[in-house]
């Protein structure tokens, strides 16, 4: 009797303890980082957060608006073939709408609400981003752009978009619909539970031989390296070294007892008249080509 008891005790209390479990709240343990990023020590983000600043073209907020947004495993029960999901996927508000969404983590790991296409002006990165870890509950603000936009929501853990958790967020009357939102429009790839192995392998086969053949890459020929000739650099080297050689007896004698002024003016001097040489000699050949040129060659 007394085990019954015991074990009954137990239950309750266990049972007391599973019902009085509430989600997390992140809001009131968010730590400011400046550039609207907030976010805490127990994995709560948001990225973006913008509650008083008006994106340009937008004279005022034209209607304030909040939404509660769960996101969970069971969210995607409804959509064959899906892992995760929202609770809602579509949105839809006025332009210069100052939006607040409360966003719910329902599973045990981390999810996002994450919006993308935002001005980068007023946006870093151009995104809106809320982030929870485990079951939590996390709220932020933002002030959408004017014009008729649609926003692609999702979640950017690790294959969870793929598996179902994005939706579309239309700003006025948006500018089309995304592909592959669940519930809403088609996906880009159909999932297809109806065949079988075989069928799977015979369909590829016929898509491979369907498919053009793909040419044989030839290999490529080097091309022949040029090596670079060391021994110009080398000779040049050589001469000057010995024209120093020959030059430095004559240049002591002709500059001993000189001032330094005097050496640089007389190297000066020196140099002109051996750019006045080549200058002459330069013009002397381009006359002579032009006489050989214009030479009228003798009658038969």
């Amino acid at each position: 009797m007394f085990k019954l008891l015991s074990v009954g005790s137990l239950i309750v209390l266990f049972s007391t303890a599973v019902l009085a479990l509430e989600y997390e709240e992140h809001d009131a343990m968010l730590m400011d980082h400046g550039d609207g990023h907030l976010m805490d020590m127990a994995g709560g983000m948001v990225m973006g957060q913008n509650t008083d600043t008006l994106p340009g073209g937008c004279d005022s907020v034209s209607e304030t608006k909040e939404i509660t947004v769960h996101a969970g495993h069971k969210y995607a029960e409804k959509f064959p073939g899906r892992m995760f999901a929202f609770d809602t996927q579509e949105f839809n508000f006025k332009p210069c709408t100052k939006l607040t969404v409360h966003f719910i983590n329902e599973d045990n790991i981390r999810h996002q609400w994450m919006m993308h296409g935002l001005p980068k002006y007023l946006y870093p990165m151009g995104m809106f981003h809320l982030e929870a870890s485990g079951p939590s509950r996390i709220s932020g603000t933002l002030i959408l752009p004017p014009g008729d936009k649609t926003y692609l929501v999702h979640c950017d853990i690790a294959q969870h978009m793929e598996k179902g958790m994005k939706a579309q967020l239309k700003v006025g009357k948006g500018d089309g619909d995304l592909p592959s939102i669940p519930g809403v429009t088609a996906f880009v790839i159909a999932d297809d539970y109806k065949a079988t192995l075989p069928e799977l392998a015979v369909k590829a086969d016929a898509e491979a031989l369907i498919a053009p053949p793909v040419s044989a890459t030839t290999v490529p020929v080097p091309l022949p390296t040029v090596k670079q000739d060391d021994s110009v650099i080398s000779s040049v080297t050589v001469i000057g070294l010995a024209l120093g050689l020959l030059v430095a007896p004559f240049l002591a004698r002709k500059f001993k007892g000189m001032s330094v002024s005097e050496v640089v003016a007389y190297t000066f001097d020196l140099l002109r008249v051996f750019f006045e040489m080549v200058t002459k000699l330069i013009s002397r050949l381009i006359k002579i080509m032009v006489t050989n040129k214009n030479k009228i060659l003798p009658e038969k």
